[in-house]
C-alpha cells in the first residue's frame, strides 16, 4: 500500500496546466497526453507527448516536461502530473489524470527521488512520492 497525501491548490493548478497544454495541442494519433512539472522554485513547465509510428520511440509527456524544465536551467522537481485527452470516438468530455508508465517512473526518480507524482488512487486524486511507485529501484550507485 502506498502512502498518499491530499492535493493542495498548487497541485490542482499543476493539473490545470497539463490539461491546458494537451487541450491546445491535441492531435489524434500524435498527441493525447499532456504533462506538467513544478520545480522547487515554483516554476511550471508543461508539454505533450510525441507519438511515433514506431511505438518504442514515442516520448512521454513527463519526459518532455522534464526536458523542457532542465533545458531552461531548472533541475529540481517538486511535483509532476500527466493527463489524457479523450479521443473523438470516446464518450468522455474532459481530460483525466493518468499514472506515469514504468519508464517515466524510472526517469522521474532518476532526476528527483523526492518528486511527488499526482495520480488517481482508489477513485481519488492524490499525490505520493515517486519512490512509492517504484519499489526496489534499479540504480548503479553503491548503497
Amino acid at each position: 500500500m502506498i502512502k498518499v497525501r491530499p492535493l493542495d491548490d498548487k497541485d490542482y493548478e499543476l493539473i490545470k496546466q497539463a490539461e491546458e497544454v494537451i487541450e491546445k495541442n491535441y492531435r489524434y494519433g500524435r498527441h493525447h497526453i499532456g504533462a506538467a512539472v513544478r520545480t522547487i522554485k515554483g516554476n511550471v513547465f508543461s508539454a505533450v507527448h510525441v507519438e511515433a509510428n514506431v511505438g518504442r520511440i514515442t516520448v512521454c509527456g513527463e519526459a518532455m516536461a522534464i526536458g523542457k524544465s532542465i533545458s531552461e536551467g531548472d533541475h529540481e522537481f517538486e511535483a509532476i502530473v500527466a493527463v489524457a485527452h479523450p479521443h473523438p470516438h470516446e464518450d468522455i468530455e474532459k481530460c483525466w489524470v493518468v499514472a506515469p508508465c514504468g519508464m517515466c517512473r524510472e526517469l522521474i526518480s532518476d532526476y528527483g527521488k523526492n518528486t511527488d507524482v499526482i495520480i488517481s488512487y482508489n477513485d481519488k486524486l492524490v499525490k505520493c512520492n515517486v519512490m512509492e511507485l517504484l519499489p526496489e529501484k534499479y540504480t548503479s550507485e553503491m548503497e
